[in-house]
């Protein structure tokens, strides 16, 4: 975060305000990269690297017909 930071040009000071997090916290982040999930999430966000949590959890493929057959139908792929 810090480099994605210093590639927008802000300083602390000013993530800290577009984020609405702490100058503290956001230091602390850097420093030692303790931050609670709420505030790397509005950091991310000023940053515009929200999309970067995507590739944290991504879906993965059935392995097999029972994952398919298993899945609720709210998640199943319809086709037109």
């Amino acid at each position: 975060m810090k480099r994605r930071r210093i590639e927008h040009g802000l300083t602390q000071r000013e993530l800290a305000a577009r984020s609405n997090v702490s100058y503290g916290s956001l230091r602390l982040f850097e420093e030692s990269g303790k931050i609670s999930l709420e505030s790397l999430v509005k950091i991310a966000f000023a940053l515009e690297a929200e999309a970067e949590f995507e590739r944290l959890f991504p879906s993965r493929p059935p392995q097999n017909i029972d994952d398919v057959v298993d899945r609720p139908l709210r998640q199943r792929v319809r086709r037109k």
